[in-house]
């Protein structure tokens, strides 16, 4: 069976710091807005997928959250499937509630993602992405990093707490310069781009816009990153409603036409048309029937500027090597020629790990929808989301692509 999909509802709680709410109030209200957008009730949903990383990491919640977050919001008597999958997992979420509508198993779906990672003890929060790569490899995994480039000069060190992720992004980010000639300058670009776009995003954890000059003079977090390039530790939730297409004629409704979901591969570090996100994208692509040249607008996974230049690579919006003058040309701001993170991205919008890859279908749906506000892309049909989580080696441990587009 391969029933078609349609997403028919989303919500999202503004991220940002959110010390009187547990995870569960956040998650419930994600939910609850999905299901009003959607016109339905929690008796109409048959299966729920759940995703979270805090409330294993910091609640101490190591078993059945899902359950826990969302039974007292009137999610009872139906399967609730806890997802884990790094920075992935909403997208994870989203993948499985999609296949199980295809499936047949259930008219109605639904995703849920939710973190609480700001807390009392900032490095706490931080400790929770340590556990994102292989943690019984750790130092070899870091050193086979830093290897990748030439030494950094000694100027470019960093003191006070760091942020393992970041480093590794520093690392990929090195590469690409060196490889492909890459600039801090290109960085700032990316980050001052998403950083205006998140000025007309209310849902956003940050709203200040910066010029590239204010980025590149701010403080470093490792070496080219500086902490307007980075993504912030967030709270927030996001969810989404999928359904089958034959069950609505909701004009708002949403075609999801691929998903995609797939785990790294090894291979050689200058080998980048085998990236997870390049494989990724090109399935998606295939499975859609649709190319790079189609898309209208797209969120992808900037957990650092970096992360951007990259992942436009690896969708096919520019030539591999060359993320960074396409990003500083303005193609991808709005009114540039292919918008991307419209939202803010992970940058500004905040990144609550589990909720981000549900959020980007948020932002995406709302663009299709022509519901954007300023922000909005000009007779967007097609959009894709990129979401990456986590490390395995040289790349992202999962990567999901999901290709969705107007129904009217």
């Amino acid at each position: 069976m391969n029933r078609e999909a349609l997403v028919l509802g989303v919500g999202a709680t503004p991220f940002g710091r959110h010390p009187d709410r547990s995870a569960g109030d956040l998650a419930g209200r994600a939910a609850h807005e999905a299901l009003r957008d959607a016109g339905l009730a929690p008796a109409d949903v048959g299966a729920v997928f759940h995703a979270t990383v805090s409330q294993k990491a910091i609640d101490g919640q190591h078993m059945i959250p899902g359950q826990v977050a969302l039974r007292p919001h009137g999610f009872a008597g139906v399967p609730v499937v806890n997802v884990e999958n790094a920075c992935a997992g909403g997208a994870t979420a989203l993948w499985l509630a999609i296949a199980h509508v295809r499936a047949g198993l259930s008219d109605v779906a639904l995703a849920v993602g939710v973190d609480k990672l700001v807390c009392a003890d900032p490095a706490r929060g931080l400790a929770v992405f340590d556990g994102a790569m292989d943690i019984a490899h750790r130092e070899e995994t870091l050193a086979a990093l830093t290897a990748l480039t030439d030494p950094l000069p000694p100027e470019s060190t960093v003191d006070g707490d760091r942020s393992v992720f970041m480093e590794i992004y520093a690392s990929l980010a090195r590469a690409h310069m060196q490889r492909f000639g890459t600039t801090e300058a290109h960085l700032a670009a990316v980050s001052a781009k998403n950083h205006a776009h998140s000025v007309h995003n209310p849902r956003a954890h940050f709203r200040r816009a910066f010029t590239a000059e204010e980025i590149l003079a701010a403080r470093r977090v490792a070496w080219p990153l500086t902490v307007p390039m980075c993504s912030p530790v967030s709270d927030g939730a996001a969810a989404v409603v999928v359904t089958r297409a034959d069950l609505t004629r909701d004009e708002s409704a949403v075609a999801v036409l691929s998903s995609v979901l797939l785990s790294g591969t090894d291979r050689a570090a200058d080998d980048a048309g085998r990236h997870i996100g390049r494989r990724a994208a090109l399935a998606a692509y295939e499975k859609a029937g649709v190319g790079p040249q189609d898309v209208d607008v797209a969120e992808v996974h900037d957990a650092t500027a970096f992360g951007e230049i990259q992942q436009v690579e690896n969708l096919g919006f520019c030539p591999i090597g060359d993320g960074g003058p396409w990003s500083a040309s303005g193609a991808g701001a709005l009114g540039g020629a292919l918008p991307v993170n419209p939202s803010g991205g992970l940058e500004s919008r905040g990144h609550p790990v589990s909720a981000t890859g549900l959020a980007q279908i948020h932002e995406l749906v709302t663009q299709l929808r022509g519901r954007a506000g300023a922000r909005q892309v000009s007779d967007a049909r097609i959009a894709v989301a990129e979401n990456g989580g986590g490390l395995y080696g040289i790349e992202e441990a999962v990567a999901a692509v999901t290709i969705l587009g107007r129904t009217r």
